[in-house]
């Protein structure tokens, strides 16, 4: 699930993001890389926040919505439109099987190794980046 985000920047200021479908949440970082990689954190943790009060968890429009929507009017003007994933982490881990190339699953080992990670971790990490984009 993704969510459309207006980035911001204004003189003497990191960029700036907000999230017109989830009101209140808001994250920022010196470059917009840094911004995005925030503000995906800062979506997980406020959803769990949503869920953690037992209000409905906002569902996100399109982002062709978000722009043809008049009450966002003043919120677009300058902005940067982006999508930010949802990837929360849920405390629980579960086994899959998964078929990857012999090759593949080489690297894979081998580079887990050097980052001194396990293969599960490494993979996870891959998927997260892979994810955020």
């Amino acid at each position: 699930m993704r969510y459309t985000a207006f980035i911001h920047k204004d003189p003497d200021s990191d960029f700036g993001v907000s999230f017109p479908d989830v009101p209140g949440c808001i994250a920022a970082g010196e470059t917009i890389e840094a911004a995005l990689k925030n503000a995906a954190e800062a979506l997980a943790f406020h959803i769990e926040g949503i869920e953690a009060d037992g209000d409905p968890v906002p569902v996100p429009r399109s982002p062709d919505d978000i722009l043809s929507d008049p009450s966002f009017g003043e919120d677009r003007q300058g902005a940067i439109v982006a999508s930010v994933p949802l990837v929360r982490d849920l405390g629980s881990t579960t086994r899959i099987n998964v078929s990857l190339d012999l090759g593949l699953l080489k690297a894979i080992d081998e580079e887990a190794r050097e980052r001194k990670q396990t293969r599960s971790a490494f993979i996870a990490s891959a998927v997260r980046k892979e994810i955020a984009g």
